[in-house]
């Protein structure tokens, strides 16, 4: 089967398409002939050789395809298009995954949207509330409102709580998008101070619930916008991961609660949990398309290079696809 690997740590120059054995499912597994992956944050840290947790030579960590087979006690159909979390290896033809982490792909989507869905709106469900705990009556600001987590969260908040959505982003495309899928307070970082934003938006309180996509160069700005006892989920490092000169006393003053969290490195255990909670409440939304899956741009297997340079680049709005195989 064709397949993604990197030859060695570095840049986009190192990623390539070569030949690996056909996987054989082990016990409780499916394998998938996938259709499409997803390129995430995380892929491109474990291209550069810094994520420490990922074994798999193959990279990619989301895929939506068909069941062609399975070990017996997966108890799932062949034929069966499903998505889901892969423990690496989605960027290939075929992938292998836990049964119990499958979700069935709703009929109204495409194998490209589903595979938009797995990791960036299983990391917004859980930051939101199995994390950050939102309710109806808070505020809840969310940075990078126009990358894939970004837009996820915008529609969860809105779908599945009363609370006010406040999200900030670099261009006036991108908050126009956040807006469409129900931001109430749109805030361009570029051209505006979000802490002055927030607190003008939340009557000088600041905001119960943040989440952090980028680290060290948000300390002081997010603490400035968090009210007291606000809760700060801390999801990526965009901005930097060291921070010269902290005060800890500012963050005991407010008694934030402050939680990093990553996704890709929990365990088995923890993921099917959060995949079945997840589908109790989110799938029908999908279904219903009153949640919907955010596509930027779709490559073909062969351009991945092209396909994480996008990323990095940080134009897009919404995810970025890998088209795997054709047909299905």
């Amino acid at each position: 089967m064709k397949a993604v690997n990197v030859k060695q740590p570095g840049g986009t120059e190192q990623l390539q398409v070569k030949e690996f054995p056909k996987l054989v499912p082990k016990q409780g597994e499916i394998l998938i002939k996938v259709s499409a992956a997803a390129v995430n944050r995380t892929d491109i840290v474990n291209r550069e050789g810094k994520s420490g947790y990922n074994t798999n030579p193959i990279l990619g960590i989301e895929v939506a395809g068909e069941v062609v087979d399975s070990d017996p006690d997966a108890n799932i159909e062949k034929g069966t298009r499903v998505m889901g979390l892969v423990n690496g290896g989605a960027y290939a033809e075929y992938a292998v995954m836990p049964a119990d982490r499958a979700m069935i792909i709703p009929d109204n989507l495409s194998f490209e949207e589903a595979a938009a869905i797995p990791e960036v709106f299983l990391t917004a469900y859980q930051t939101l509330f199995w994390l950050g705990e939102l309710t109806d009556e808070d505020t809840v600001l969310i940075h990078a409102g126009g990358s894939g987590v970004g837009t996820a969260a915008i529609q969860l908040a809105k779908q599945l709580t009363k609370a006010k959505i406040i999200t900030t982003a670099g261009s006036a495309e991108k908050l126009d998008f956040c807006r469409s899928l129900g931001a109430d307070v749109c805030i361009n970082y570029k051209e505006e101070s979000f802490p002055e934003e927030v607190l003008k938006a939340t009557n000088d309180q600041g905001a119960d619930l943040i989440l952090d996509f980028i680290g060290a160069s948000y300390w002081e700005k997010n603490l400035q916008s968090i009210r007291t006892d606000g809760r700060w989920i801390l999801i990526g490092v965009l901005g930097g991961t060291e921070i010269e000169k902290v005060n800890l006393m500012h963050l005991m003053l407010k008694r934030v609660q402050l939680k990093g969290t990553l996704l890709t490195p929990r365990s088995d255990a923890y993921k099917q949990q959060l995949t079945q909670d997840f589908s109790r409440k989110v799938l029908p939304l999908i279904k219903e398309n009153k949640v919907k899956p955010i596509i930027d741009k779709v490559f073909k297997l062969e351009d991945v290079q092209e396909a994480h340079r996008h990323m990095e680049e940080n134009k897009n709005i919404g995810k970025i696809i890998l088209r795997i195989n054709e047909e299905g």
